[in-house]
């Protein structure tokens, strides 16, 4: 067996080596045990206990099988399945089930992150949809002291090997749903024979139609509020409430701040799992199971906090575009440039040539409100000038002052044609104050809305859907924002200027607000661990300048040397929206890289290759055709 003095991974090479050899007089054991009637293992099968280092978790609520037609990674889809516009159907529009919602999740969450159009890439020079046959087990796990629980869910392949065990734990991007990262683990980790463990970290889509009184349950099928016992999300609703309620605005548990937590709980779930899955094989511990965290945008951020825990549980990280916030370095948090952004980008991309924006939708019909935006700006005493020309060319310059690329801005264009930032900042500020139902600072709710947006109820056939196909931040799914600040001549500015004030310090709820932005501040991984960062250098949601590089320079200041980053060169945030020809031309899409700097940090923990050096990589969108190999060059 492995001294003390053996490296960590060599110790783990080790472990899996003798595990693999014992094996066989292991399951011999097991068998004999259970003719004798002693006990199988030292540990209940599907529970890890404190014996082998493991806190006492939640046992499994569901295991399901998903073989043939219904795999892991695609839900049966495969590509072509994937790339349909339609999504899979339901065969009872208000009654779905949970079979139906998992494969319509499943395809909703594949197109929210990849760009699958067939000019893409995906599936030819990079990523897999292959086949993978296996297990799910999932419950509803609970943080200590959290109010509400978060999701966690293991996929464990048929072809799960435990002499080579290994997980991938994998937080959702954004505030999506238990599937989130699918994409961005799935097709990396299961054809490999590796185990994913998923966690919504407690945001996702688990809506609650206030005035239905309905939730959502564990296997994602409606639950009344007063009559389920698994609800995914149980808030304390206020007499009178109306409207919709969902977790990252309405938990009270700023859950940003336990990402990190949400993290290591899911590993320690997936270790449960696996003894389900192989009670011949237990135990299954952090020492013995090879531990990847890996995720994207709000998921890179969660991945990055969980480095920072004590304990020497996680082997790798890999954080891709991440939101995350540390002190000093030029960082800046997500509601601070958030607020900025919904403000001024929309007349800051005034003063940038047109030829230079990727065009949003509905260009003709955004510009106008625009110019509007100059002018109101203009008479708050945001920006400066007499005329429109003046004004974009005051509130760019802001925005450059405050550390935004021309590169950021450019890319930011879609969230600007979206209205994305006011929705993202509206949630987070109720998420950073805790509020419950109905008490946001500035008013925001969230209701399904008639066309001149008033609020209405919501049908079932709408509510059918939440679950599986909503982002977890309205609008979006037939649910909208509520802003009861709406006047014109700029309907949307008294409620941003209020959103903004939460962080500048104006009024008295600003520093409940500001406690629970800098209960998100992360702090340094721990020595030793392998990082590595990948950030598309023309981010603009989360800008790197804000981020990635103010994490890694605070990470070298703090002698971290096996934190590395990878500057992708035409990258941007959404590989979604390079399918729009517009962004597919001039972009290059992320997650080819993710899973090199998967195979990398892999091959390194093997013995297989130094940690990988710092890059800049020159890639490029795919302009009028087809993305080639050439495009997307990968770091020697």
């Amino acid at each position: 067996m492995p001294g003390p003095d053996m490296p960590r991974s060599a110790t783990r090479r080790a472990v899996s080596a003798n595990v693999s050899r014992l094996l066989p007089a292991i399951a011999l054991a097991a068998a004999l045990a259970a003719c004798t009637g002693g006990p199988q293992s030292r540990t209940t099968p599907g529970r890890a206990s404190l014996e082998h280092g493991i806190p006492a978790m939640t046992e499994p609520a569901r295991q399901t099988e998903h073989r043939g037609q219904d795999d892991l990674l695609t839900a049966g889809l495969g590509l072509d399945g994937l790339r349909a516009m339609a999504p899979p159907a339901f065969a009872d529009a208000a009654h779905p089930t949970a079979a139906e919602l998992r494969r319509r999740a499943i395809w909703s969450s594949w197109r929210g992150i990849a760009d699958l159009s067939p000019g893409g890439g995906y599936g030819s020079l990079y990523g897999s949809v292959a086949s993978v046959p296996g297990r799910e087990y999932s419950a509803l796990a609970r943080l200590p002291g959290a109010r509400q629980p978060h999701r966690v869910l293991v996929q464990v392949p048929d072809a799960f090997d435990p002499g080579r065990r290994c997980v991938v734990v994998a937080p959702s991007s954004g505030s999506r749903g238990i599937y989130g990262a699918i994409a961005v683990a799935g097709p990396w980790a299961l054809p490999k024979g590796c185990a994913v463990a998923y966690t919504d970290k407690g945001t996702g889509s688990d809506y609650v139609d206030l005035d239905a009184g309905i939730g959502v349950r564990e296997d994602g099928t409606p639950g009344g509020l007063d009559e389920a016992g698994d609800l995914a999300f149980a808030p304390e609703v206020p007499a009178g409430a109306g409207g919709v309620a969902f977790k990252h605005a309405h938990s009270q548990d700023n859950p940003e701040a336990d990402w990190g937590l949400h993290v290591k709980q899911a590993a320690e779930f997936a270790l449960v799992a696996l003894e389900r899955a192989f009670p011949q094989a237990a135990p299954f511990t952090f020492d013995n199971t090879r531990i990847i965290a890996a995720g994207i945008s709000n998921g890179g951020g969660a991945v990055l906090r969980a480095a920072e825990l004590d304990g020497d549980w996680l082997d790798a990280v890999v954080a891709g575009e991440p939101n995350v916030y540390v002190e000093g370095h030029g960082s800046r948090p997500l509601y601070d440039f958030g607020t900025e952004a919904a403000l001024l980008m929309p007349c800051a991309l005034l003063h940038l040539p047109a030829e230079t924006l990727p065009q949003p939708p509905l260009r003709a019909q955004v510009e106008p409100l625009w110019q509007a935006r100059c002018a109101t700006a203009a008479a708050a005493g945001l920006v400066e000038g007499g005329d429109a020309a003046a004004q974009a060319r005051s509130a760019y310059e802001r925005m450059r002052a405050s550390g935004w690329t021309d590169a950021a801005l450019q890319a930011g264009t879609l969230s600007v044609g979206f209205d994305l930032w006011r929705a993202v900042v509206a949630t987070y500020a109720s998420a950073y104050g805790r509020y419950g139902i109905g008490e946001h600072p500035c008013g925001f709710a969230f209701a399904a809305q008639n066309p001149d947006f008033s609020p209405r109820a919501a049908t079932a056939a709408e509510r059918s859907l939440w679950w599986s196909d909503a982002s977890g931040i309205p609008p979006g799914n037939g649910v909208g924002l509520v802003d009861p600040k709406l006047a014109p001549p700029d309907f949307t500015l008294p409620g941003l200027q209020c959103l903004r004030g939460l962080y500048t310090g104006q009024g008295a709820e600003a520093p409940r607000v500001r406690a629970g932005i800098d209960a998100t501040r992360a702090s340094m991984p721990r020595a030793g661990l392998p990082v590595l960062v990948v950030h598309g250098t023309d981010d603009g949601l989360i800008p790197p300048a804000f981020t990635s590089a103010p994490y890694v320079a605070a990470a070298r200041a703090a002698g971290r040397t096996d934190v590395r980053y990878w500057q992708v060169r035409n990258g941007e945030h959404f590989d979604a929206f390079l399918a729009l020809p517009a962004y597919g031309a001039r972009y290059a899409p992320m997650l080819p890289y993710i899973h090199a700097a998967l195979d990398r940090v892999s091959a390194y923990l093997d013995g297989q290759g130094a940690l990988p050096a710092d890059a800049v990589i020159e890639a490029r969108g795919r302009g009028a055709g087809a993305v080639e190999a050439a495009q997307l060059p990968m770091p020697r």
